[in-house]
């Protein structure tokens, strides 16, 4: 395995790892609790994760089977370019710029924790399973359309990056979202 595909893969089992601690031991009243109306719940930073993740893959696996079918096989590192760098960067935490969310990855009001981790664990196995399965491709020179930046490519690289470091913004938040309950005095 190369070096930055090993790193990626690592990167996946980390945040799968701090999903898991994170929801370890939440009741489904920690999960669903949220500082402000219009703040996400854990659970809710959950459901985000796993329908954006399920909607990067949508876009990203024709392109690779494609690429597939093209033998465009690997001649550079899985890198992101300049500005790939650039957004995977900016989505790490802690946000330093906020945007709201397009209607197709909002959570869905109020799921489960059963529910939303087991989507959010679903679509994370789904998106490494991406990264290993298309390790071989030339993923720095194969692009796809952004489903969420009408008019923007991103490289197959780039998305393999996004995904893990959209998954620690959003593990971030909902440990601040737990922190703030922990602050909050029963009424």
């Amino acid at each position: 395995m190369h070096s930055e595909i090993k790193t990626l893969d690592d990167a996946y089992a980390a945040a799968q790892s701090d999903a898991q601690s994170l929801i370890a031991g939440l009741t489904e009243a920690q999960a669903a609790w949220r500082p402000h109306p219009a703040a996400w719940s854990v659970s809710e930073c959950l459901d985000h994760l796993a329908a954006t993740n399920r909607i990067y893959l949508r876009a990203m696996q024709p392109v690779a089977d494609a690429a597939r079918r093209e033998n465009r096989l690997r001649r550079r590192s899985a890198l992101p370019g300049f500005f790939g760098a650039w957004f995977v960067r900016l989505l790490e935490p802690p946000a330093k710029v906020k945007t709201k969310s397009p209607d197709s990855i909002q959570p869905r009001k109020a799921p489960t924790l059963a529910d939303a981790s087991a989507a959010f664990f679903a679509a994370h196995a789904e998106a490494q399973g991406f990264l290993r399965a298309n390790a071989d491709l030339d993923l720095a020179a194969i692009s796809f359309p952004n489903p969420f930046l009408k008019g923007i490519r991103f490289t197959l690289a780039t998305g393999v990056h996004v995904i893990p470091a959209h998954e620690r913004r959003h593990h971030h938040q909902a440990r601040a979202v737990l922190a703030a309950a922990s602050q909050t005095k029963p009424t």
